[in-house]
Formats: C-alpha cells, sequence, structure tokens
C-alpha cells in the first residue's frame, strides 16, 4: 500500500501527519509529493521517513496526485492511498476503504463526510455546494456520490493505471469520478469522520465555494460532451 500525500506549503502540517501515519499504519510506504512548496514542506517530509518528490513549480492538485499514481503504477502497488497533508484525514478511517480495494470489490474506496451523518458540519456554503455537486455528478453518471469533493480516497489497480494515464488537472476529485464511472469501474462510499485542519487556513471563502462549484459543474459538463462527441 502507498499513501500519497500532495503538499503545498505544509510545513505547520506534514510532520504530525507522517507522525500519525506512522504510528497507526506502520507498514505503509508514503509519498509526499512537494508540489512547488517553498517552505520546508519536503524537509520535514524527509526527515520524518517519508519519500519524497519535489515539483519544480506549483502544478495543483490534479498535477500532484498523477505523479503519486504514476509512481504507485510503476511499483504495482494493489491500492493508493489519498490523504491531505492538513490533517483533517484520520489514518484510523482507512481500515474500512481498504478492505473492499484489497478484495476487489470496487476500484475506487471514498471517505464520505455526507452518505451518513458523521457529524461533519462545514461552513454551509460547502455543504450547499457538494450537495448540489453531487447531483450533478448523478446526472452525468447516472450513479449518486455524496461527498463528491473528498479527497481521502483509495485507488485499487485498475484506478491507479487509469489515473496514471489520465487524470484531471483543474477540478480532480470531482472529474476523476465522472472518468471512473464511466470507464465502467466502481466506486463507493464509506462514512468517516474528518478533522479541522491541523495548520493554516484554507483558502476558499464562500465567495470561493460558488465559483468552485459552478466551474466544476462546467468542467464535468465539458468532459462528458467530449467523451460523448469521440
Amino acid at each position: 500500500m502507498l499513501i500519497i500525500i500532495p503538499a503545498y506549503n505544509e510545513a505547520g502540517s506534514i510532520g504530525l501527519v507522517l507522525d500519525e501515519i506512522r504510528t497507526y499504519m506502520p507498514t505503509a510506504d508514503v509519498l509526499v509529493v512537494s508540489d512547488g512548496s517553498t517552505d520546508d514542506t519536503a524537509a520535514i517530509a524527509r526527515e520524518r521517513g517519508a519519500m519524497v518528490v519535489e515539483l519544480p513549480h506549483n502544478l495543483g492538485i490534479g498535477g500532484a496526485m498523477q505523479t503519486g499514481y504514476r509512481y504507485a503504477a510503476r511499483h504495482r502497488y494493489q491500492a493508493a492511498v489519498q490523504v491531505d497533508a492538513d490533517g483533517q484525514h484520520d489514518v484510523r478511517e482507512l481500515p474500512p476503504l481498504l478492505t473492499p480495494v484489497l478484495s476487489g470489490e470496487v476500484d475506487l474506496a471514498i471517505g464520505s463526510r455526507y452518505v451518513t451523518d458523521t457529524g461533519y458540519r462545514g461552513p454551509l456554503s460547502r455543504r450547499i455546494g457538494s450537495w448540489l455537486l453531487a447531483h450533478w455528478v448523478r446526472l452525468m453518471t447516472g450513479q449518486m456520490i455524496h461527498d463528491p469533493t473528498s479527497g481521502f480516497r483509495v485507488a485499487g489497480p485498475r484506478a491507479i493505471a487509469l489515473f496514471a494515464e489520465e487524470y484531471p488537472v483543474d477540478y480532480p476529485e470531482v472529474e476523476s469520478l465522472v472518468l471512473l464511472i464511466r470507464r465502467g469501474l466502481t466506486v463507493r462510499e464509506w462514512p468517516v469522520r474528518m478533522r479541522p485542519r491541523l495548520a493554516g487556513r484554507s483558502s476558499i471563502t464562500p465567495l470561493k465555494s460558488v465559483e468552485y462549484m459552478i466551474k466544476v459543474g462546467l468542467a464535468v459538463w465539458i468532459q462528458r460532451m467530449r467523451r460523448e462527441v469521440t
């Protein structure tokens, strides 16, 4: 199993995240993709024993994650786990996601805040945006994904191979779901608890949440139209 952590200037939290992984997932390999970071993210990750790839420029989460998936495909990992560098994802919640992927039951398991009531109460604008995107994904694919923006995911071999070759750049969480489902791969959600970030502040304001929702919706629609034309 490979845990992929895309990180951009997360020096304040990456050490704690890696310490937690070593405590609860001591046998996992960990790859930190420092996405053009200008702080000590990469150095701290190396000090904690993680493998580190330093991208020379900030590519965004899509480029960072595809780097991780290419590494996973090259080394033939049977599971690739996406974990945020800000500490929101609790690796103790991973076993229910790992089991169906390792057994071949699903190609992508999503840790969901909304598939059941997990007690998560994020900003209202984000919850509304996630609800709207969930219904948009259902319209595009026929499948309801309650938490389409969740970055807490486990990909199996078929998903790893696909993502290594083709991974959305602009809005990867939502677009990648449409890509997988329309390629006939299986996606399911399991409830997980998520925490506030350990350090720093999110750059997504309520206004940016609305802008993000609109842009993601258009990107997903365009992706579907392109595939229908080709």
